[in-house]
């Protein structure tokens, strides 16, 4: 079969796989040429970067006069999806709160492959807190989230619970 020929459905979870393999090989570029170089604080900063990007995109699809929390979890839900990550997002408890359930991921799975696991939280919360502190600042709003159960640290899923507060 040509190259061309090999249909999307087959490509495109390759190519996810190549993506997050890319990040990897940077993170272990800089231990290798950057040795007084803290790779976690590289990691991190990598993380916020990606949180500003996000809120950029984001911010131009949310609508301040409908339920925030539960756009901001559908556009991650959405976001996740794309990128092969078993997401969903749901209702939460009080009105106007929403949840983001990862049932899998294939970042943890990497993490913990290569031994990383203790970086995996703190670069999807730096990501979320950085994309919300980015919206919040755009639209005049008070989004949070917090995370209350993660696959690295033994949960059986990642879920987050965002609201705004008044």
């Amino acid at each position: 079969m040509a190259r061309n020929e090999v249909p999307v459905e087959k490509r495109f979870p390759v190519l996810v796989q190549i993506t997050r393999a890319s990040h990897f090989a940077w993170r272990q570029a800089v231990v290798d040429l950057c040795p007084g170089c803290d790779p976690v604080a590289v990691v991190n900063r990598m993380w916020e970067i990606t949180g500003h990007d996000t809120a950029a995109a984001y911010v131009k699809r949310l609508d301040p006069k409908k339920p925030l929390a539960m756009q901001f979890a559908k556009s991650i839900e959405w976001s996740s999806q794309c990128m092969g990550e078993d997401a969903e997002s749901l209702p939460g408890a009080k009105e106007g709160e929403a949840l983001l359930k990862h049932h899998g991921c294939p970042w943890c799975e990497w993490h913990k492959r290569l031994g990383l696991l203790a970086e995996d939280r703190p670069g999807c919360d730096i990501w979320f807190k950085t994309a919300i502190d980015d919206i919040n600042a755009k639209l005049g709003t008070k989004l949070r989230f917090e995370t209350t159960e993660s696959l690295p640290e033994g949960g059986g899923c990642c879920l987050r619970r965002f609201w705004v507060e008044p």
